[in-house]
């Protein structure tokens, strides 16, 4: 009797203990950022031609956040802001910097054979990431898809900025072919079952362009997205008794349009038959661009499902954080209908007013956050917040600190419906498509562009009223351009980076 005593009390205190451990473990996040995914491309957030059943669903069990910016309205300085919590009037990075000093880095072929041309400039050794924070804490840390802050062979590579593990592309140039010859697995080089194919390669000059079989060498073997996502599920399996930090940052829906044919032909049944985009500003053709388009986006979705689905199967979804979004607002270009799929919906829409400019079509994204028994599920956000605010939320997730001197935000009791403190405004700048600066002040936003031609004019949108932003009604408001050009001038510091400088704002 007193040995069945003993072993019922040992039995107790272990479930005892594991259940206290279960509960002070930290929960795992995972952060799933689309590539060049447009604020209206979501089902949710209003897409009826493209079919996104499981970002809809996640929408459903967490909270949509209406009023999400990123950080810049291109790759690199989003990547640079969301991972170290600082806007671009203080990042290191600010726009993309191929490091183009190094040679001819823009020759596909030559950067895929030579890792000393691959990649971009690489982010400092003393950089503080969120992956650095979150390692200090415990958590494993993985990357899994587009990096473009440090080429091979520098100090810049994801295992030296706080990731225990990466599979994906370096560099974004590389990325550039979704079936392309190689990626990278930490620090190897992994060659894939493709052939070399430089993106401006077109059709043969004989070649049907109607004939679907023309395209044939632009799928090949091994999709990058494919490969990339199976070691990201790898990943969970193995840690999923850990607490990890999963920076899922997909190559999709950003061009080449190239997709499975089966995701294709789901969308050509729909779409019926269209004319094939046959190739220009270095990207491939595509018999039916429209269709593949929405291929990508679906494909990328069903990459979330499963994910998903791995969680449950693993009984770890219920402790995991799972924050979807985008880098920047979609394209114009490359064959994509932007117009046919109202990529923009509800902002302007095109080459002038989405990606690579600081409207609200190139720079307010889709966000999602889910977070079991934690996130009220359907519930809806008009908070304003932006990519680098993702440095302190998520290091208020995993309950430890974030470092001082950044510029962003928690939005923490926001996610729990609690008092959430605000920004008092929030700042853009951008030393690419000659020059711009953009402060959101409230319900209004001052834009200057041109900036390289000396324009320093403020254009003034009132977006309570006024989402396309139309009607610059600066010259009745003088007093609030005259707050946004004092926040202008505060937040901007002359960067490091000569190419980054703006000689027209005084930068030496």
């Amino acid at each position: 009797m007193k040995k069945l005593f003993t072993v019922l009390v040992v039995f107790i205190v272990a479930v005892n203990c594991n259940d206290e451990v279960e509960q002070k473990k930290q929960p795992n996040i995972i952060y799933f950022l689309a590539d060049d995914l447009g604020f209206g491309e979501v089902g949710i957030y209003g897409q009826q031609k493209i079919q996104t059943p499981h970002m809809d669903a996640l929408a459903n069990s967490g909270m949509l956040f209406t009023q999400h910016y990123s950080g810049a309205p291109v790759c690199a300085p989003a990547r640079y802001m969301f991972l170290t919590g600082k806007h671009s009037g203080h990042s290191y990075i600010r726009g993309n910097d191929e490091w183009s000093d190094r040679g001819s880095v823009w020759d596909y072929v030559a950067a895929s054979n030579d890792p000393n041309l691959e990649g971009q400039r690489p982010i400092p050794n003393n950089t503080i990431t969120i992956g650095h924070q979150l390692q200090k804490v415990g958590y494993k840390t993985g990357l899994f898809g587009k990096w473009g802050l440090g080429a091979p062979k520098t100090e810049g590579i994801p295992n030296l900025q706080g990731f225990d593990y990466f599979y994906g592309y370096n560099c974004q140039r590389q990325a550039h072919n979704l079936y392309p010859p190689h990626l990278w697995e930490n620090t190897q080089k992994i060659f894939l079952d493709n052939e070399l194919i430089a993106p401006r390669t077109k059709l043969d000059s004989l070649a049907d362009p109607y004939n679907e079989s023309s395209y044939l060498k632009f799928s090949q073997n091994d999709y990058a997205p494919k490969k990339i996502h199976e070691k990201a599920l790898e990943f969970i399996t193995k840690n999923k008794d850990s607490s990890f930090f999963m920076y899922y940052a997909s190559p999709l829906p950003h061009l080449p349009l190239q997709a499975p044919k089966e995701f294709v032909d789901k969308y050509r049944k729909t779409f019926g038959d269209e004319e094939p985009y046959l190739g220009d500003r270095g990207y491939f053709p595509n018999r039916y661009p429209r269709a593949t388009y929405a291929a990508m986006i679906d494909y990328l979705d069903n990459q979330l499902g499963e994910l998903i689905k791995t969680l449950k199967e693993l009984n770890i979804y219920d402790n995991t954080v799972i924050i979807l979004s985008s880098d920047n607002g979609p394209t114009y270009t490359g064959g994509v209908d932007f117009e046919y799929f109202q990529s923009s919906k509800p902002f302007s829409n095109g080459f002038g007013k989405t990606k690579g400019y600081t409207y609200e079509g190139g720079i307010r994204v889709p966000m999602i956050v889910s977070w079991p028994n934690k996130i009220r599920p359907g519930s809806k956000s008009n908070h304003i917040s932006v990519g680098y605010d993702m440095m302190p939320t998520i290091c208020d997730i995993a309950n430890t600190t974030s470092p001082k001197n950044i510029d962003g935000l928690s939005f923490f009791s926001e996610l729990l419906e609690k008092e959430q403190k605000s920004h008092e405004f929030l700042y853009w700048e951008f030393p690419s498509y000659n020059g711009q600066q953009a402060v959101r002040l409230g319900n209004w936003k001052g834009i200057r562009k041109n900036i390289f031609d000396g324009n320093l004019d403020i254009e003034l949108y009132n977006l309570n009223n006024d989402l396309l932003e139309k009607n610059n009604v600066h010259a009745d408001h003088p007093e609030i351009v005259s707050k946004i050009v004092k926040i202008m001038d505060q937040e901007h510091e002359p960067s490091t980076n000569e190419r980054f400088k703006f000689k027209q704002l005084g930068d030496k």
